[in-house]
């Protein structure tokens, strides 16, 4: 169920997200306000609570869209400084000695047009993560073979072989389950030995689910049969990532229908389309297996749609409202075959691959109208019309809490999907508010100070407007206080007309792991038609945000597996990071003004996460909720805090997979800046979290306290 152990996800796609609610936080701290973080009481009374970028619907109504994927309660570590605790309450994290706050890294486009260019240089590998051992953790921590001893070092050769065919063989399980996931992920499967495949996009069943967990605990006992301590430091490292994701997967067995596969634009049917419309044509044989993918897409909707009744049947099905929502976000793939996306973008990589004659074109155009109408066309139409037929069949139209498992769910999402430090949702709710109340309070400071800033928040721009020029601009702002990387080529495109109301602003599609040097971002011209979305859209997808993170990661992993693996919240929370990070670059805003825009973004995404844990774990109805944003923010349209709690309602744990991560990377730099004083490096911050690499977080706090122990 979770993206990083399903062989039919994740989809190699790194979302952008707007935000329901955006500037009014400003004039909240204009005033001073001080927010009620908890919100309303709970609900008395006739109420019962028992015991995966939300996401924004883009229907045309308002912006938005982020990312989700589908624990054990995992315990923070008592043998570590817990950095929640070192910011006083009520100061903004990083806050300067004049008062007016650090953001996080302080120390008109032509909608047809498309762009490339390349960045970066010849990087030596970055220093990797201590493996050391941590005490106070749930899982044992492993200790450095002793090599001098030969018999040990025989047992650590045959623990190293038995890890590394362990990892290869969980890899080629993972990627031959699906050949949309293989050819994305590896150019030559051969090379990691991966032969014989179907072209097919998997089994998506409860059935099919039930397997891939028996399948994950045998990984896990034999993973536990090899002994870590005999393992190198690298392969610790793995070791731990794996056994703790794992051990927090167990929490959702028998939780499987609770999955939802669909949402207006981060579903399947949402994604699946831009991925087969980028589907790379390397060799002649690529265009039959893509024309035999594309014929089996009604089967495999049929699966889902099977799914989706087995839900209904059991008392899990969708809101009629989300039905909507997707049924409005797929008109665009019902279009006649002939003027379809799905035709138009297959021809021009026909016309572009070398090597065919006229007539071999002809032919393969002709077959692909041809599935396109009976097949592609079909599948959608039955789809919906599945869909539509199950209205009526929702039996709970509020949070997740109101199911008869909905909060040992929601918790499973949030520890085994953020994979965040923390021992509680309560915890993570209560730090979330209190993250809130620092940021507003440095905007408080900074419009006392510069109070001209007030008015500019509302009618500013930066000084970059082209995808080309932003990125070519952010590659030279990063090189004081980040690594350097390899040289990487990249291509900036635009989302088709057709899909510009389902998709979100922006994403970036994450390339084969062997072959990581050709990189493609899409901007959707109706999210980013300002310049003041773009510019920081382009660092959250671009640089330093997902294309950076995996080119580095990639670049410098020496493990396959972990290659592959996907931990959301930590590839969201860092481009989410230095998406803020964005805000203080020399990008043509004033500094107190970069400062400022900084922190609303950051305490606005802070309030959407905040409402998701109130909404799905806490019981929040809708008029718990407006009663919450009455006093900061103009909701006297009640359709408005209906849509929001729509949003919500849809893909529980989306905005926290942003929010979680990026708030556990504050927590780190705060407290590396206060223990470290005049010798921390934020450069040196980063590349320790890009040489970790994407983990839970419960691995890479451990990893932090020991980087912190040897930068001091």
């Amino acid at each position: 169920m979770n993206a990083y152990f399903r062989k039919n996800g994740p989809l190699p796609i790194k979302r952008c997200l707007c935000l329901f609610l955006s500037m009014a936080l400003v004039l909240c701290a204009a005033a001073g306000c001080s927010r009620p973080v908890q919100g309303p009481a709970q609900p008395s009374g006739g109420q019962t609570i028992s015991g995966q970028s939300a996401e924004a619907a883009n229907d045309g109504s308002f912006p938005g869209e982020p990312n989700t994927a589908p624990g054990e309660t995992l315990t923070r570590d008592s043998g570590a400084a817990d950095p929640r605790s070192q910011s006083p309450a009520g100061s903004s994290a990083g806050d300067t000695a004049d008062g007016t706050g650090t953001a996080p890294g302080d120390s008109g486009q032509d909608p047809s047009a498309e762009s490339s260019a390349s960045f970066g240089e010849t990087a030596s590998p970055g220093t990797g993560p201590n493996g050391g051992s941590t005490s106070g953790t749930q899982a044992a921590e492993p200790e450095s073979p002793a090599l001098y001893d030969p018999q040990t070092l025989l047992a650590s050769q045959e623990a190293a072989k038995a890890f590394e065919s362990l990892c290869n063989q969980f890899l080629q399980e993972q990627l031959s389950g699906s050949y949309l996931n293989l050819h994305y992920s590896l150019l030559d499967p051969e090379a990691y030995g991966i032969t014989d495949y179907p072209v097919s996009f998997g089994d998506f069943s409860l059935t099919a689910m039930q397997e891939e967990r028996r399948q994950q605990r045998m990984f896990q006992k034999q993973l536990a049969d090899i002994d870590p301590g005999l393992l190198n430091e690298d392969d610790q490292l793995t070791y731990r990532i794996l056994q703790k994701a794992l051990l927090a997967e167990e929490a959702g067995d028998g939780l499987e229908l609770y999955y939802e596969p669909l949402a207006a634009s981060t579903g399947v049917q949402a994604q699946l389309p831009i991925l087969l419309a980028e589907f790379t044509f390397r060799e002649k044989q690529d265009i039959e297996d893509y024309l035999t993918l594309l014929s089996s897409i009604d089967d495999y909707y049929a699966q889902i749609l099977a799914f989706e009744q087995e839900k209904a049947a059991a008392g899990l099905f969708m809101t009629d409202g989300s039905v909507t929502q997707i049924a409005d976000g797929c008109a665009g793939y019902l279009l006649p075959a002939e003027s379809n996306f799905m035709t138009t973008t297959f021809n021009q990589r026909i016309d572009a691959f070398e090597g065919l004659t006229d007539r071999q074109r002809e032919k393969y155009k002709t077959r692909n109208l041809k599935i396109v109408q009976s097949d592609f066309i079909p599948a959608y139409q039955q789809l919906l019309d599945g869909l539509n037929a199950l209205k009526g069949s929702c039996t709970n139209e509020q949070g997740l809490s109101y199911f008869p498992d909905g909060r040992a769910y929601y918790e499973y999402l949030v520890f085994a999907g953020t994979g965040v430090n923390y021992d509680s949702v309560k915890k993570l709710r209560d730090d979330i508010a209190d993250q809130i109340d620092s940021e507003l309070s440095a905007m408080s400071r900074i419009l006392a100070e510069h109070p001209e800033t007030a008015g500019q928040i509302l009618d500013y721009s930066f000084g970059y407007t082209e995808p080309k020029q932003i990125l070519e601009h952010l590659a030279d702002q990063i090189q004081k206080d980040f690594p350097a990387i390899p040289d990487c080529h990249y291509e900036t495109k635009f989302v088709p007309d057709e899909l510009s109301l389902t998709l979100g602003p922006a994403f970036f599609l994450v390339p084969p792991i062997d072959d990581y040097d050709d990189c493609v971002i899409y901007i959707n011209p109706d999210s980013t038609s300002d310049s003041q979305a773009l510019y920081t859209t382009l660092a959250h997808e671009g640089l330093p945000g997902h294309m950076y993170q995996n080119t580095y990661f990639l670049a410098h992993c020496t493990n396959n597996l972990r290659k592959v693996l996907s931990f959301t919240s930590y590839s969201e929370g860092w481009a989410t990071y230095v998406e803020n990070y964005s805000y203080t670059t020399d990008n043509g805003l004033s500094p107190a003004l970069g400062q400022l825009l900084a922190h609303n973004a950051s305490a606005n995404l802070g309030l959407h996460a905040l409402l998701d844990i109130n909404i799905h774990y806490f019981g929040w109805t809708m008029d718990q909720v407006s009663t919450f944003l009455e006093p900061y923010f103009d909701v006297s349209q009640t359709d408005v805090v209906q849509s929001l709690y729509q949003v919500m309602l849809n893909a529980p744990t989306n905005y926290l997979d942003y929010y979680a991560g990026y708030l556990e990377i504050l927590h780190m730099r705060d407290q590396a800046m206060e223990t470290l004083g005049e010798r921390f490096v934020l450069k040196d911050f980063h590349q320790f979290l890009l040489d970790t690499g994407p983990a839970p977080y419960t691995v890479i706090c451990e990893e932090f306290q020991k980087w912190l122990e040897e930068q001091a």
